[in-house]
């Protein structure tokens, strides 16, 4: 009969040759699209003046970087970014915890809130950079705004989801209400939460630009705006790859983050 250190070292093993084909997969699919792109490009089946070419983007994409001019835009980028995940995040998750506590409160306010979502956020951004100016300032409330709701839903769903029984078990064993909420509604709606926080980097990063492209003069969303007026296909593209890189390197964290404070949970194999 095989140990359970044995068992546990070919389950890691078999994890760990999964998630290398699946990498070993997207890498060939992408270099597949970038190759008929390069020879669709080369044999000019496509205009590079309206679809570039990969070899150009990532000349392009090179020089960003070793010139240093992207750097100061990633930087402003992501203050406005961060800012606006870590309000929206917080207050998504306050106004959750306090629509599931109390009853009365998530009947009168949710229906409102759902509405609000309704709400094109786009069409609000220029109203926002009214408020707020030119400024950082427009960029983060606009990234905050959509952050809110789905940190909001996503929190909320996990504390509706929390097992009665549970929480009725340990009231019977003599738990506090703060003891509760800490020892049981928080840790399980941990993944909830975390999900709400996956999806809110994609969302705050993507306010930050539309903030940027509506009005600034600093930003991926400004340097996007730039080379669009003066039809510069290959520097609007080589920015959006910089904007893939950031989401990429965001949504790893956070999942390395998730893996660390929820090692309790089973890992799925498609992670």
């Amino acid at each position: 009969m095989k140990s359970p250190v044995l068992m546990n070292r070919k389950a890691m093993s078999n994890m760990t040759n999964t998630k290398l084909k699946t990498h070993l997969w997207r890498f060939f699919l992408l270099g597949m699209l970038a190759l008929l792109w390069e020879l669709f490009a080369h044999y000019k089946i496509i205009d590079i003046f309206y679809f570039s070419r990969p070899s150009l983007i990532l000349i392009d994409f090179y020089q960003l970087f070793s010139t240093g001019l992207v750097l100061p835009h990633i930087s402003v980028t992501m203050q406005a970014t961060l800012a606006g995940l870590f309000i929206g995040s917080v207050l998504g998750v306050i106004v959750a915890f306090i629509m599931g506590r109390f009853e009365m409160i998530g009947r009168i306010f949710d229906p409102v809130i759902v509405a609000l979502y309704g709400i094109p956020k786009l069409a609000l951004g220029p109203l926002f950079i009214l408020w707020f100016g030119l400024g950082i300032e427009s960029k983060i409330f606009l990234s905050f705004i959509w952050v809110f709701f789905i940190m909001y839903f996503s929190a909320y769903g996990g504390f509706k989801n929390v097992e009665p029984r549970v929480i009725n078990s340990a009231v019977l064993m003599g738990a506090t209400s703060f003891q509760i909420i800490l020892k049981i509604i928080l840790p399980s709606s941990l993944p909830w939460i975390f999900t709400g926080i996956r999806t809110g980097i994609g969302v705050a990063l993507l306010g930050a630009i539309v903030g940027e492209y509506i009005g600034s003069a600093a930003g991926l969303g400004y340097l996007v705006q730039y080379a669009g007026n003066m039809f510069d296909t290959t520097r609007v593209l080589s920015t959006i790859l910089v904007m893939t890189l950031i989401m990429v390197i965001c949504n790893e964290l956070v999942k390395y983050l998730e893996l660390c404070l929820l090692r309790w949970r089973p890992v799925s194999r498609h992670v």
